[in-house]
């Protein structure tokens, strides 16, 4: 899935931050919805990093307790994104 696409389609724009807020909790809302019901693997680990971007992200083990291949893809995602904010705070 592409970031913008998805920001697009859930938020109306690829910036979130020039939305009022009562849009941008009405464009989380149908986010975290659609991350509830979506079944198909790839899309709903989509959602979830979406998610994580707006740190609105449930943990890995909540998120895919059902799907371990995605509990641990997102728990390397994590991982990764850590290292990365280490790495941009230059503390790595």
């Amino acid at each position: 899935m592409d970031l913008e696409a998805l920001l697009v389609h859930f938020f109306g724009s690829d910036d979130p931050a020039n939305l009022t807020e009562a849009e941008f909790d009405r464009a989380t809302e149908k986010l975290k919805i659609a991350f509830g019901i979506e079944r198909e693997p790839g899309r709903r680990f989509a959602l979830w990093t979406l998610l994580h971007a707006l740190d609105m992200a449930p943990l890995p083990a909540e998120a895919f307790a059902k799907e371990p291949q995605l509990k641990a893809a997102a728990d390397e995602y994590l991982s990764a994104a850590f290292r990365l904010e280490r790495f941009g705070d230059g503390d790595a």
